[in-house]
């Protein structure tokens, strides 16, 4: 991109937020961080659990994302985060005013196929529904792009680059 942006990759639990994000993040030349990694201790357990997060478990959270983010303006940068309500977003946003949404969007069934081959991850299927329940899709007044995550992990990522960059004209 020719302003580096900051690009939230968003969206439900499987849809390869991680492994989009990341080489997104190698793609654009920019920094890519994990947003579980923002995460209280207290929150991963919960959904270790299988017990959903709440609102107030999300706020500190998404503050640290928003502040790393806010932290890459001007800069660039790649954060997985599955935002998946609006005020979550419009939360990132006032943290970070120049950023930009990537919704990875697909089949339930393809994201509950891809979410039983992970291994290591503290997020069960079980999750699924809920996620799919607190979905707000990305509305077309907020900045970002939808894309479909059909495909390998390459072309989903050429995908939302090309999407991306379409976004910002003069953009890579």
């Amino acid at each position: 991109m020719s302003t580096p942006h900051v690009v939230v990759v968003m969206g439900v639990a499987g849809t390869g937020k991680t492994t989009v994000g990341a080489l997104l993040a190698a793609r654009l030349g920019v920094p890519y961080a994990e947003g579980d990694g923002f995460h209280p201790e207290a929150n991963i357990a919960k959904m270790s659990a299988g017990t959903p997060l709440t609102d107030e478990d999300r706020w500190p959270w998404l503050d640290a994302i928003g502040r790393w983010a806010h932290g890459r303006a001007g800069l660039g940068g790649v954060v997985s985060c599955s935002a998946l309500k609006r005020s979550y977003r419009e939360r990132l946003l006032a943290a970070a005013p120049g950023l930009v949404f990537l919704h990875l969007t697909g089949d339930r069934a393809l994201i509950e196929e891809r979410m039983a081959q992970r291994k290591g991850h503290f997020m069960p299927t079980a999750l699924l529904d809920s996620q799919f329940a607190t979905l707000q899709p990305l509305g077309p007044d907020e900045p970002g792009v939808a894309v479909d995550v059909s495909g390998t992990p390459e072309e989903i990522t050429e995908r939302s680059a090309a999407a991306l960059a379409a976004l910002t004209p003069g953009a890579a």
